[in-house]
């Protein structure tokens, strides 16, 4: 089984809950959960790096799973600060080309077909999640993975018009990606640490998200 995170704190509760064995380093900690032989792989933030290490771990590595645990931002009020989420598609609204005041996407600038693997009309889709039943009990949401976290007002109606999303991520799409390319089960769970509005960091629920993230982590460990 493969965990990926952005970053270890993050998933700093779930890290003391594994047992680590001797090796390895702070990027690929080999663990252990149960009867599960587990890899944590930290990518740092950001689509580029959780593409270039996702995609070289499971190039190197054989997994019958793979997990990624974050925070995300939430454009939807009706899911509350610290939920956690279970993130079944995702979009990448920064890929394309800027005509005046148009947004030109890859499908409208023809460098991307319909349903070009791995896409999905344009989106990146987890069509056949793993069977584990916390898992299944978390909402599924779609997705947007960013470069640039969404803070203002005019931004912000600009990714509603055109994506409508649920929630946001810097890594989402990247770890999707690689794992429909290599064909590895996978999920992507967050938690909500904060509202997608005018930037307000005081109004967060990071430590809230992270716990409730952890707690529902090792649900899913559990009965992997």
């Amino acid at each position: 089984m493969l965990i990926v995170a952005a970053t270890a704190a993050e998933i700093a509760p779930l890290l003391v809950a594994l047992q680590q064995r001797a090796g390895g380093d702070t990027r690929l900690r080999t663990c252990r959960h149960g009867a599960h032989d587990v890899d944590v792989l930290t990518t740092g933030v950001g689509m580029v790096a959780t593409a270039a290490w996702s995609s070289r771990i499971l190039a190197l590595r054989e997994y019958d799973l793979a997990l990624n645990f974050g925070v995300c931002g939430s454009f939807d009020p009706a899911i509350p600060l610290g939920a956690v989420v279970h993130v079944v598609s995702e979009e990448l609204p920064e890929m394309g080309a800027e005509a005046d005041d148009r947004f030109l996407t890859l499908r409208d600038l023809k460098l991307l077909a319909d349903d070009e693997f791995p896409f999905r009309e344009g989106r990146l889709v987890n069509a056949e999640p793993p069977d584990i039943v916390p898992l299944q009990l978390l909402p599924r949401v779609s997705g947007i993975t960013i470069n640039t976290v969404h803070g203002s007002n005019s931004s912000i109606a600009a990714v509603r018009q055109r994506c409508d999303p649920q929630v946001e991520t810097m890594e989402g799409a990247a770890f999707m990606y690689a794992c429909l390319v290599r064909e590895v089960r996978f999920a992507e769970v967050r938690a909500v640490s904060n509202v997608v509005e005018k930037r307000n960091r005081a109004a967060w629920k990071l430590g809230e998200a992270i716990d409730n993230l952890n707690t529902a982590a090792l649900h899913i460990l559990d009965q992997a």
